[in-house]
């Protein structure tokens, strides 16, 4: 059960991973049908004993077969290019924070509010409690307001690394002299983990990123007391 499991996608915490997980299935939907329909054919092909000698070409059936493909493709390609757009489109966000790229750590800004600043290093493991994920957890997360929408500017300071959140749907690279943006929300309460995706260097394994989804009421407490 648990192999299964692990070929599956992570539960959504957002509304783009919603859709993106939709777009999967869908996807994967016409291939299993397309996959289905030539190996039948292919299976009655070389099993039946129907044998025409002098067919040379046939107009109608290639019409179809150039035709049916682009109109599969069509079904692929619009759901795609709504996603795309969607994920690029930034609608008033509720906060801006910035997140910098180091070998081998995170560095974080709230540059909206009191000009927050801290850095979020992978806890050892010799350092680790018992309620820890070993190579996943940091000692200091990034707090963010659950059911608003958050704009995250990403850059580096040294070479190539890429934030990614696979339960949220959101992977972006960080490149040295250059500002990503990406917007998400998140639709629950909880810890959401994510890696450096990007081969970064010798300890590119062990930047993790942590991303804590508190309730509104609860983040304007936090970040009145914070003092980094």
């Amino acid at each position: 059960m648990s192999t299964w499991a692990d070929l599956n996608l992570q539960n959504s915490s957002s509304p783009f991973m919603e859709q993106l997980i939709f777009f999967h299935d869908h996807t994967l939907l016409i291939l299993v049908m397309i996959t289905t329909l030539v190996g039948y054919l292919m299976f009655m092909l070389f099993f039946n004993k129907f044998i025409n000698r002098y067919l040379l070409h046939g107009q109608t059936i290639e019409i179809i077969w150039t035709i049916l493909p682009a109109v599969i493709l069509l079904f692929i390609a619009f759901p795609s290019l709504r996603l795309l757009y969607l994920m690029d489109e930034i609608n008033e966000p509720a906060i801006t924070l910035k997140t910098i790229g180091h070998q081998w750590y995170w560095s974080y800004e709230y540059s909206d509010f009191k000009n927050i600043e801290f850095d979020s290093y992978m806890i050892p493991t010799n350092e680790l409690s018992v309620n820890m994920f070993r190579l996943l957890d940091v000692d200091n997360r990034l707090i963010i307001p659950m059911n608003s929408q958050i704009r995250m500017l990403v850059t580096a300071t040294d070479v190539i690394h890429s934030w990614t959140i696979p339960t949220l749907g959101v992977k972006t690279d960080a490149t040295p002299g250059r500002l990503n943006q990406i917007n998400f929300l998140t639709n629950r309460p909880g810890l959401f983990y994510g890696q450096c995706s990007e081969i970064c260097g010798a300890n590119h394994s062990f930047m993790p990123i942590v991303i804590e989804s508190i309730p509104v009421n609860h983040f304007i407490k936090w970040i009145s007391n914070t003092n980094f």
